[in-house]
């Protein structure tokens, strides 16, 4: 855990904020694509009409290609939203995570695309899973890269909004210290803030949102953070 922590700050100070993609998420390349046969193929084409076929035929929803993605995640990896519709709705695991420990709403949080959150959760899938290496949430992965709309969404539903991640940062954290300060990540923090994230939840130092969102010049943050009661 030590180790992770200073991994990433080391990281943070040589070459500012990361994004969840690119030391954990990894979408299916071009040759995993090349490669897929069966729904994995019809997954990442978009082909509806095959998903059907091979589903009748006994093909397994939950299959799993070689990192764990099973059709599902490939349809929300490269965002086929009518495909992932699809899948659910024959029965696919709304739920499933990959080897990475990525299920479909997070995939979605990171690609900012806030109709297929909408498709998976009326499909079944929980905006309160636990996922990721980093042990969080997809409201986190949201944050930390000021998808304001996809938070909202997942406020909505019911995403935890002050779970803590191995990191030691809840998803109000992750918009200040691995933000740039700019209209997205204020806009996802003041949704985070109205919708009763605890804005006093220090990080493992000790310091908390309101001073690291000072520390960086981030003033409208700092404004919302302190109207809030941040101390």
């Amino acid at each position: 855990m030590v180790l992770v922590l200073l991994l990433v700050l080391a990281l943070l100070a040589i070459n500012g904020p990361f994004t969840e993609t690119a030391l954990a998420q990894i979408p299916p390349t071009a040759g995993d694509i090349r490669g897929y046969t069966g729904l994995h193929a019809a997954a990442a084409k978009g082909d509806t009409g095959e998903i059907e076929r091979l589903a009748k035929a006994g093909e397994k929803l939950d299959a799993r290609d070689g990192h764990g993605r099973t059709p599902l995640h490939v349809a929300a990896h490269v965002g086929h939203r009518e495909a992932a519709r699809l899948l659910l709705r024959l029965g696919a695991d709304p739920n499933a995570l990959d080897a990475q420990r990525y299920d479909i709403i997070t995939i979605a949080a990171v690609r900012d695309d806030v109709e297929m959150i909408r498709i998976a959760l009326a499909g079944g899938a929980s905006a309160r899973n636990i996922t990721s290496p980093y042990d969080g949430t997809a409201l986190i992965a949201a944050a930390h890269l000021g998808h304001a709309d996809v938070v909202r969404a997942l406020i909505e539903a019911r995403a935890p909004l002050d779970h803590v991640n191995n990191l030691g940062w809840t998803a109000l954290m992750e918009s200040i210290v691995l933000g740039n300060g700019g209209k997205n990540h204020t806009a996802t923090l003041e949704a985070l803030v109205k919708a009763g994230a605890n804005v006093n939840l220090a990080d493992r130092a000790g310091v908390t949102p309101l001073r690291h969102a000072r520390t960086r010049g981030y003033t409208e943050m700092a404004r919302i953070l302190e109207a809030a009661g941040a101390q």
